[in-house]
């Protein structure tokens, strides 16, 4: 997709082609973050010998079982899905006078908090829309301590007033694919609304300057620039924000690490921690500048003793982005978890951001819409 879907967004006026090959990235991100998720699920907590031990010397080059099956998803995943249902939300709310992104991606993170500890959907709340339903959703699926916590707090942190301020996790970073498919919005309102969303649960700065430099880079790519271009159009963003050196010099460091010889897991664990916010979007980074195809650079992204599924959904959602839904792998599509709901997330995203208007004129919505998205 050219540049003219930015273009298209922001006149509101998106022709055909335009519609399709943003389907196609959007599609392409949120599955092939699913699918790097569900690659590196069983091996999350393993270092590269134990990994090796357990998979051979290649490491994990297929889905395998976890959580009880083949494809499974963590919550990284999950929390992905309600960032885009809550900017949906925000979308249909905007008719009606409110207009705070932040507030309503809480809101849909408290939706999925209920999902961690209901046994299922309750269908007495009609506002929580057709998500928060899925009844495969009501699943632990190893979320953090200090993101369950942060959820439980009367009021949502903030860049100013951050929940977990001492936790420099990538969780706040995975789940920010979906502002960067925000493509008729500006990269420096798309940092800042990854960043403010971040410090709702992981407010360590670069936690959140991580999770704003992953949106940025998914923003570059959903409005058809390379990863190179991409990667300097967030370097250009973090150098305005103070403390931005760990991210930065992290990004650089996946650069670089490009034209060091063959790519392997030694090259990636050289890379860093691989479980710091900053480790995971450079591995992820790297092993998407580097992949022959989507397959290698997510076998590339998961093998190693960091943050598996963490650095594996990062990654897939990068190569998604670029690339559209149709370079994913197929038999990783059919098998991913939840693929049926992850589509239908992003077809409704698409519907909302490119054809929004008709579906919620104040005074005369389309009913089924703002069942499955309600203005509550």
């Amino acid at each position: 997709m050219s540049s003219t879907a930015a273009t298209a967004a922001m006149s509101g006026v998106w022709g055909r082609t335009e519609q399709q090959d943003f389907r196609s990235r959007v599609r392409g991100a949120l599955l092939g973050g699913a699918i790097g998720d569900a690659l590196g699920a069983a091996v999350d907590s393993l270092s590269l010998d134990e990994i090796r031990d357990g998979h051979g010397e290649a490491g994990v080059v297929d889905l395998v079982p976890a959580y009880g099956r083949r494809g499974a998803i963590t919550a990284n995943t999950q929390l992905t899905l309600f960032t885009v249902d809550g900017l949906i939300r925000a979308q249909v709310r905007r008719d009606t006078g409110a207009w705070h992104p932040p507030t309503d991606v809480h809101r849909a993170y408290l939706r999925w908090a209920a999902t961690q500890h209901d046994w299922g959907p309750d269908e007495r709340r009609a506002e929580d829309g057709w998500l928060a339903r899925q009844e495969w959703l009501y699943v632990r699926r190893s979320p953090t301590r200090e993101c369950l916590g942060a959820l439980k707090e009367p009021v949502m942190g903030t860049l100013e007033a951050p929940h977990n301020p001492a936790s420099r996790d990538a969780v706040g970073v995975v789940r920010a694919a979906p502002f960067g498919l925000l493509v008729g919005w500006e990269p420096p309102l798309v940092f800042q609304l990854a960043a403010e969303c971040a410090a709702q649960t992981h407010g360590h700065p670069v936690s959140c300057l991580a999770a704003g430099a992953f949106a940025v880079l998914v923003h570059g790519l959903a409005r058809g620039e390379g990863l190179d271009a991409a990667v300097e159009g967030a370097l250009v963003q973090l150098a305005a924000r103070p403390g931005h050196q760990w991210v930065s010099d992290a990004l650089r460091g996946a650069l670089g690490a490009v034209r060091q010889g063959t790519p392997s897991p030694e090259r990636v664990a050289a890379l860093g921690d691989g479980r710091t916010p900053e480790g995971v979007l450079a591995v992820a980074v790297y092993c998407a500048l580097v992949g022959e195809d989507v397959g290698h650079g997510l076998r590339l992204a998961v093998n190693h003793g960091g943050a598996s599924a963490a650095t594996g959904a990062v990654c897939g959602a990068l190569l998604g982005a670029m690339h559209g839904e149709t370079a994913l792998p197929a038999g990783w599509v059919v098998e991913v978890e939840g693929r049926g709901a992850v589509l239908e997330v992003a077809d409704d995203f698409v519907m909302e951001m490119t054809q929004g208007a008709s579906l919620h004129v104040p005074g005369a919505g389309v009913p089924g819409w703002l069942e499955r998205y309600p203005r509550a």
